[in-house]
């Protein structure tokens, strides 16, 4: 059994708000950590009404202080919204709260829009080609090293474990450049997975951080008793994931028995594609699909995404889907 972790979007409910999606999360990573996982990660996201997380560093915090030993971080930071000297202080304040807990998981992609970028006062395309060299910036600040003339004493010295993100072979080539571990957005770009996958453990150069390449791939998990139950919660974030790609996204709505019957085959196109990296289903289908994606990866660790209207299903899942990779051959 290879270590599983979480990936957690914060969805907003329909009728619901960002106070309880919030507390919704603590509530789950509670459960992840009493389950048995690795790492409870929370994705950046602007703009977006149905999602809670994007001032990521404060969740993580809020979920810091409910757990004790599960590794808590950001699944991504996508760097180029930010400037990476302050990155480095929330991180490394993060890291004093919750020693020896916190990662940092660096994405290239902006995720934000031209009226997005102007809120943030970003320049989107000139940070978004910076990002190698403020990938590397950090580091030397968590290292205790004055960049520009310039120190980051809550940085200094932070054991924060930092990772790349990539959907495409960018951020394989940089993760295998600076010999830093590396997790491939497979659960909703399955593209490039295998082939990312290959360029990153080829092109590995050993680091003080790490000496063998260290990968991790997301998976899309939902568990119930059975397949037809599993399925029927999953419409959620199949409801969720068709909205987004039609340009009216919004809050996580209730379960819809027989959903994929009413799209059309553009959609249901899109979606396939999507879910073509998932194991939904009862557990043994679950651990069955589970083992299948582990073995065509090779991944060191997978981090499980997906989520559900009613946020104690996903804690059952996660419960479930422990449980059934815990089962012996």
């Amino acid at each position: 059994m290879i270590p599983l972790s979480v990936l957690d979007l914060v969805p907003v409910r329909e009728g619901g708000s960002v106070a309880e999606s919030i507390a919704e999360s603590a509530k789950t990573a509670q459960a992840a950590e009493q389950a048995g996982y690795n790492r409870y990660w929370v994705a950046e996201h602007h703009g977006m009404d149905g999602i809670a997380g994007g001032a990521t560093s404060v969740v993580l915090a809020h979920i810091g202080n409910a757990t004790s030993t599960i590794r808590l971080g950001a699944g991504g930071i996508m760097l180029p919204n930010h400037n990476p000297y302050v990155i480095a202080e929330q991180f490394g304040t993060l890291d004093a709260m919750f020693p020896g807990r916190v990662d940092l998981g660096l994405g290239r992609a902006p995720g934000a829009d031209g009226r997005l970028a102007y809120a943030l006062r970003k320049d989107i395309r000139q940070t978004s080609e910076a990002f190698p060299q403020d990938v590397v910036e950090l580091r030397a600040r968590f290292a205790g090293q004055a960049v520009h003339g310039v120190s980051a004493p809550q940085a200094s010295g932070a054991a924060v474990e930092m990772w790349i993100l990539g959907s495409s072979l960018f951020g394989a080539q940089l993760a295998a450049m600076l010999g830093l571990p590396y997790a491939f957005a497979s659960h909703f770009a399955p593209a490039q997975l295998d082939q990312a996958a290959y360029v990153y453990r080829d092109r590995f150069e050993p680091s003080e951080t790490l000496d063998k390449p260290y990968f991790m791939a997301a998976i899309n998990v939902l568990a119930a008793e059975t397949d037809e139950e599993a399925w029927y919660l999953a419409s959620t974030n199949d409801q969720s994931f068709v909205a987004l790609r039609s340009g009216s996204p919004g809050r996580a709505k209730p379960p819809i028995r027989g959903y994929r019957d009413t799209l059309p085959p553009q959609s249901l196109a899109l979606l396939d594609q999507m879910r073509s990296v998932s194991a939904i289903g009862s557990p043994e289908t679950v651990r069955r699909e589970i083992d299948a994606f582990v073995r065509r990866t090779g991944a060191d660790e997978l981090i499980l995404s997906g989520s559900t209207y009613d946020p104690a299903a996903m804690r059952r899942s996660l419960e479930l889907t422990m449980d059934a990779v815990k089962e012996p051959a």
